[in-house]
């Protein structure tokens, strides 16, 4: 249950639903989108993948818009699956998607898709607008089901929704593919807050910025002077994916009103003024973060993050506080394990394979995998709240808190 009530939050701050839309994501494009070009990562060299399974899971993969992110976590080159339909709206999408995962079964639609009982899991890469409604109607079909972020679109109200789905369906997983998770800064940060060498965590930060001068094409233009916040959880999970899904209590946050005309209130369908909106939170621990998304500025993008916690801090390494600290963390393996040889790490930080074979050993072993739906919630809610916090000049707001 979460720590907040739906109903008690929703009074108590005059919310209602979101906005809603449908589809998939529209045009690829020809050079590499930031983030999905082959990036280096830190793995174990004396770690060997060991297949949990000899069985394959029948997998179906719905989306390949302008980020193609159907084809992108390697799903269809895992041991352990068989990519056995695949779908998306527009017929050359549905071909591309279809060529990409070496799969001749196509549908027209996921809900087409989740009639099929042969399928045991879907991929559901749709328009963000989209994959809270998407999750639902797979978990109901009886599938597994695995997300590209934000978990939801701007409504508080479908988030509590989802997670009572996903709870409603306890056979089931749900996982939402936040790359940060595996970025090795957040991969390492975690290794060392589980074993207990850094103490409760005192500040984050996490900073998303991607240049949008115009609008990126999209399904709908659902991304056309999107608000930053209602993106947040590649910064968020800076936090959340960093100390295992702990969540954010409060929260003010501040805009900053776009130069460009795509992000002018008038000019979108959200009402949205800002290409830029920075957070400050409370987390759950008593301690703070700053998340930054930001739309309009120039100048080097990504995802970047970093923690300071009692006992140490994590940049691009570790700093312990004294000597004891320091030998207690070189017990902690901070390289990321082996993936199956077939399977690349890929783009964002070297993240993609490691949130499909994530998945998919989830299933496989049944058990709960990592950015389930509390992770997923505290990421993406936050940064709606925060939203609703710029829009009131950064009026202090509190933050449902989902627990699993």
């Amino acid at each position: 249950m979460s720590k907040l009530s739906r109903r008690s939050f929703l009074t108590r701050t005059a919310l209602g639903a979101g906005l809603a839309a449908a589809g998939s994501a529209l045009m690829a494009q020809e050079q590499p989108i930031a983030g999905f070009d082959q990036t280096e990562t830190v793995i174990d060299e004396n770690s060997v993948w060991q297949p949990k399974s000899d069985r394959k899971i029948r997998m179906g993969i719905v989306g390949f818009g302008v980020c193609q992110f159907g084809a992108a976590f390697g799903l269809q080159n895992h041991p352990n699956v068989e990519v056995v339909a695949v779908s998306d709206l527009i017929p050359e999408r549905r071909a591309g998607l279809a060529k990409a995962c070496r799969c001749e079964k196509t549908y027209d639609s996921l809900e087409e898709m989740i009639k099929d009982d042969t399928i045991e899991a879907i991929f559901v890469a749709t328009d963000a607008p989209s994959h809270a409604d998407h999750c639902i109607k797979v978990l109901e079909s009886g599938k597994h089901v695995a997300t590209a972020v934000p978990a939801v679109w701007g409504d508080l109200d479908m988030a509590f929704k989802l997670y009572e789905t996903v709870k409603k369906n306890a056979g089931l997983n749900y996982m939402m593919f936040e790359t940060s998770t595996f970025h090795d800064a957040v991969y390492a940060t975690r290794q060392l807050y589980n074993a207990g060498v850094l103490g409760k965590m005192i500040y984050s930060e996490g900073e998303y910025y991607h240049h949008f001068p115009t609008n990126l094409d999209s399904y709908k233009g659902w991304r056309d002077g999107l608000p930053p916040q209602w993106y947040p959880t590649h910064s968020n999970a800076y936090y959340v994916c960093a100390t295992g899904g702990h969540s954010f209590t409060e929260v003010s946050c501040m805009g900053h009103r776009s130069q460009y005309a795509h992000f002018q209130a008038e000019n979108n369908k959200y009402g949205n003024p800002f290409g830029t909106e920075v957070a400050l939170l409370r987390t759950c621990e008593g301690g703070m973060a700053r998340m930054a998304v930001s739309w309009d500025t120039p100048g080097w993008g990504g995802e970047v993050g970093r923690n300071r916690a009692e006992k140490g801090s994590y940049n691009d390494a570790f700093q312990p506080m004294d000597d004891a600290v320091k030998e207690a963390a070189a017990k902690v393996n901070l390289k990321k394990p082996a993936l199956p040889p077939q399977v690349d790490p890929g783009g964002h930080g070297g993240s993609h394979g490691y949130l499909g074979n994530e998945f998919v050993e989830a299933i496989l072993e049944n058990r709960t995998p990592l950015v389930n739906i509390a992770w997923a919630l505290n990421m993406t809610v936050a940064g709606i709240v925060s939203h609703m916090s710029a829009l009131k000049d950064g009026e202090l707001m509190k933050i449902p808190q989902f627990e699993f």
